[in-house]
């Protein structure tokens, strides 16, 4: 049995944790304040600010975990070294953690180092530097924080005049203490897809067939798998996932965005290196392991035989109508009337207005019309909260 410290505990790590549970590992879960999802089904936790690192590092002295997985970005990961060179495993790696927690290091790895294909973009800390780029960049164009989540700060901006309540937005919602952000060229996609690239300790690079998704406001709204596309273009993603994973190193699973333009042109944009919220879809039966299943065999170096495209899936989030933080009135009717459906409720005890609450499922047959799965997913999940997948934040 292997102790986990397990830092973030939102739904992702919840799942992570269970599929651990079941190996019988033990888990201690941390994020910054109590009952987070992933510490409903843990062994122990921790609440602390993991941007402290005095604290992330007694946390770790108190624990002795032999492995630590990061799940958030908001960790103060330069410690992550130290822990490394202590004898304690680093999910992927500290290398890989502290590059892809903040988008200036992996944005410059891909598209300096490894000449990945990626957006035209720039760097600014003041809202002069802004507008000196946006010059170069163009309109529309997009604005993010370096470090942030869940689409915080995110913004598109179509005009000079919108650039400083871009620029605010994306200081408010930078997460940590990155104050800098990133204005990208737009790119005008015809859709958008997740390619989960699972690495090994002792095995080959593996892949799960592309996921489908749509974002709003830089968050995920649905996602659904199989996604069509062309042989050779997958095969170019698959090369640039590959090759942006091998320089970071590390074993798990990695969450690879891409963009598709209607040239059939695929484009890097992001990376996580851990599971996906696109990869929910994987709770419903797409694939034959789970992304977390996935990511916890990586983890612990154990064999994965394959993997395979089981049934054709969506998913639709539920979002929350207003702010509470007394349980919300979920109605699960209408999705337990229907067959080849799964709802998962995250268990977060405070609510947003808009924060993702939850996940409708829905799969069929391998061949099944996605288009079809994803409707019925979106209408499903509008029956839990009576909040539309959709609607704005």
């Amino acid at each position: 049995m292997k102790k986990i410290l397990l830092l973030g505990s939102g739904e992702l790590g919840k799942e992570f944790v269970i599929a651990a549970k079941r190996a019988g590992q033990y888990v201690v879960a941390c994020d910054r304040y109590e009952n987070a999802p992933a510490m409903q089904v843990a062994d122990e936790h921790e609440v602390f600010n993991m941007l402290d690192g005095d604290a992330l590092t007694a946390v770790v002295e108190k624990h002795h975990p032999d492995i630590i997985v990061p799940e958030i970005e908001a960790i103060r990961t330069e410690r992550l070294f130290d822990f490394e060179k202590e004898g304690i495993q680093v999910v992927p790696s500290a290398r890989a953690v502290n590059y892809t927690m903040n988008r200036k290091a992996i944005r410059d790895l891909a598209a300096k180092e490894l000449g990945l294909r990626t957006a035209k973009y720039f760097y600014a800390t003041t809202l002069e530097q802004l507008r000196e780029h946006s010059k170069e960049i163009g309109f529309p164009c997009v604005i993010k924080p370096l470090m942030s989540s869940s689409g915080h700060g995110q913004s598109i901006v179509r005009s000079e005049a919108d650039l400083e309540k871009a620029f605010n937005d994306a200081m408010e919602g930078s997460r940590g203490d990155v104050k800098e952000i990133i204005i990208e060229e737009f790119i005008h996609f015809d859709s958008e897809f997740t390619l989960l690239t699972v690495t090994q300790k002792d095995g080959p690079t593996l892949f799960c067939p592309p996921i489908g998704h749509v974002q709003k406001g830089g968050d995920y709204r649905e996602s659904w798998q199989p996604f069509a596309i062309p042989e050779d273009e997958l095969r170019k993603a698959e090369d640039m996932a590959e090759k942006v994973t091998r320089a970071l190193t590390g074993a798990g699973i990695w969450g690879v965005e891409f963009f598709l333009t209607k040239q059939g042109e695929v484009i890097f944009s992001e990376l996580s290196p851990r599971p996906h919220d696109t990869g929910m879809v994987t709770l419903g039966h797409t694939t034959n392991l789970s992304e977390f299943e996935l990511h916890f065999r990586a983890v612990m170096g154990m064999p994965i035989a394959g993997i395979h495209l089981e049934h054709a899936g969506a998913s639709a989030v539920i979002l929350s109508p207003k702010e509470s933080n007394d349980p919300l009135p979920y109605n699960f009717v209408e999705t337990l009337k229907e067959d080849h459906t799964r709802i998962r409720i995250f268990g977060k005890e405070e609510a947003h207005f808009g924060r993702r609450m939850g996940v409708v499922l829905c799969y069929g047959e391998p061949t099944d019309d996605t288009t079809a799965l994803r409707d019925k997913a979106k209408r499903l999940a509008a029956t839990v909260l009576g909040t539309d997948p959709y609607m704005d934040k």
